[in-house]
């Protein structure tokens, strides 16, 4: 099918100067950019162009890459992923945090799909047919009630699932043979076309990894030009120092850094962006390859497993909550979240009154859904921490919480970095999802880019485009350019904003009014068309990610 979008204000997602055009989309590529007014309508659809939208009034821009995406499964489960294509997200990264469903064998895959239950639902009907990470990609590209997948996506293997497949989940160092094995393990995973590796450093078992066993998996991906994208040590006590561990890591090995949802969180963190900043430019100044991501609010939104002590967390669901039942070690785990601050909590002592209840497993516990520890401790007249460990145990560690400790001042600073790109980090599921699941992208445009003046539109287009492309090596796409892929999006500067809110979460941005998929329309006239056109983007042997099979 061919498009003509005609009078279009085009922001090209190189962060230069706006411009009137008109631009052709033909079948899933775009055709021609030529100056507004070139393209005339009759004659072209009388040459074949099926239908033409006047653009006047509308910004063009690249579909927005979500650089840190947990749509792993949910890309599958509900295909109409009305979430991401509402606010005109095309392209998303998946794999994030360590933890996701391939490269696995039956037993990781059993351990992995409890772990992050509360990020990605876990359906005992579903069809889990795949194992290694060209499985999972082609079960992506799959045929499915007449369609695909609904956005693009890319794919990180995630470094704890590999250790538990090599390690199980329990703690300790893995001998030369285990670390062999990893580093083969995801050398086959980038050659069926992962884009690099992620690592969950506060989530079991990717926490056990020392940093030399970083550097051995770090130097595999580095070979094959793939990223890493860590969640590191720690957001909280010690953030700078878990900062600086992995841009060593980056300059020890060569291998490329992305530094996930790049935040300075918790009281200890107030007001230091720019002392991480200071870090990165170091850095950067001295040739390390850095990026980075974050998404423009303060709470973030995680399992309420992961305030646990990581030496809590041993071994999976059943020796974690053996250890909860036994009243010695729950005593242990109780001085470790409320006197010492966990590792899992980034070494900060639990606020019961920052962490809310975002999602359950257990039907019984939907009463709980928004309310923190604290004030569900204070309505049974229970210790905070005996309802964490009942919630807990009830819900077999399946609880997403919202953690209320960002600063803005923090959050702007991060934003207006050279390296910086656009990331949701939004879980889908659960009663009361983070809002930035559905509101990340016209937030960006909305909120900090016209009403705050913090970035310039075409600025802020290119942290969202152009710039997260360059990262994933994106062959053609992340810019509006003639042969590049029609990955496109039309949207009313003046009224885009987030409707999304944390006390109704699950609303459709205002002000975009089209969005293209590889030349389909999955938004056309504010409207979902439930066209689904993505295809999953795999690394190839050229060291570029594009659609298509592996050729490695």
């Amino acid at each position: 099918m061919k498009t003509l979008i005609s009078n279009a204000t085009l922001v090209d997602g190189t962060g230069t100067g706006r411009r009137r055009a008109d631009v052709l989309l033909d079948g899933a590529v775009i055709a021609a950019v030529v100056d507004a007014g070139t393209l005339d309508a009759a004659s072209l659809t009388g040459a074949g162009a099926d239908r033409v939208i006047d653009a006047t009034g509308l910004v063009l821009s690249p579909g927005f890459i979500d650089m840190h995406a947990h749509s792993d499964l949910q890309l599958l489960v509900n295909r109409d992923h009305y979430a991401k294509l509402s606010q005109g997200v095309t392209t998303e990264l998946l794999g994030q945090d360590g933890l996701s469903y391939a490269p696995v064998d039956d037993a990781t895959l059993a351990g992995v799909r409890e772990k992050i239950a509360g990020w990605n639902d876990n359906p005992a009907d579903f069809d889990w047919n795949w194992r290694t990470v060209r499985e999972y990609l082609d079960r992506l590209d799959a045929e499915e009630n007449g369609g695909r997948i609904a956005t693009n996506a890319a794919y990180l293997v995630p470094q704890g699932t590999v250790r538990a497949m090599v390690m199980g989940f329990a703690e300790g160092d893995p001998t030369p043979e285990q670390q062999r094995q990893m580093q083969n393990v995801i050398r086959t995973a980038m050659e069926e076309g992962a884009v690099g590796m992620s690592s969950g450093l506060t989530y079991t078992p990717g926490m056990y990894a020392q940093t030399e066993e970083l550097a051995g998996l770090c130097r595999t991906v580095g070979e094959l030009g793939g990223f890493y994208a860590p969640h590191h040590r720690s957001y909280g006590k010690g953030a700078l120092g878990a900062y600086a561990e992995m841009i060593g890591l980056s300059r020890d090995t060569g291998c490329a850094l992305h530094l996930s949802h790049a935040t300075m969180n918790f009281a200890e963190n107030k007001g230091r962006a720019g002392e991480l900043l200071d870090l990165i430019d170091e850095a950067l100044d001295h040739g390390v390859d850095i990026t980075l991501d974050t998404y423009p609010y303060l709470p973030g939104a995680t399992t309420l497993s992961a305030i646990l002590p990581s030496w809590a967390s041993s071994g999976g669901t059943e020796a974690t909550l053996a250890r909860l039942a036994d009243p010695t070690t729950r005593a242990r785990i109780r001085e470790a979240v409320e006197v010492y601050g966990s590792d899992g909590c980034h070494g900060v002592v639990a606020e019961w009154d920052t962490l809310e209840i975002s999602g359950v497993q257990n039907p019984a516990l939907a009463g709980y859904v928004g309310r923190t520890i604290r004030d569900i401790a204070s309505g049974t007249g229970r210790e905070p921490f005996d309802v964490f460990a009942q919630i807990l145990t009830e819900d077999r560690l399946g609880t997403g919480i919202l953690q209320h400790v960002g600063h803005e001042e923090n959050v702007q600073a991060i934003m207006k970095h050279r390296t910086h790109t656009g990331g949701s980090d939004g879980l889908l599921v659960g009663a009361k999802p983070h809002p930035r699941a559905w509101g990340t992208f016209p937030r960006y445009l909305g909120h900090y880019s016209r009403d705050l003046g913090l970035l310039s539109l075409e600025e802020m287009v290119h942290h969202l485009t152009g710039r997260p492309a360059a990262r994933l090596k994106l062959h053609n796409r992340g810019l509006v350019r003639e042969g590049y892929a029609a990955d496109v999006v039309l949207f009313d500067p003046e009224t885009v904003r987030d409707e999304a809110t944390f006390e109704n979460p699950r609303q459709a941005a205002s002000g975009i009014q089209y969005v293209f998929v590889n030349g389909t329309a999955a938004i056309y006239g504010g409207k979902a068309t439930g066209a689904r056109a993505g295809r999953a983007l795999r690394r190839t042997s050229d060291g570029l990610t594009r659609e298509g099979q592996h050729d490695s």
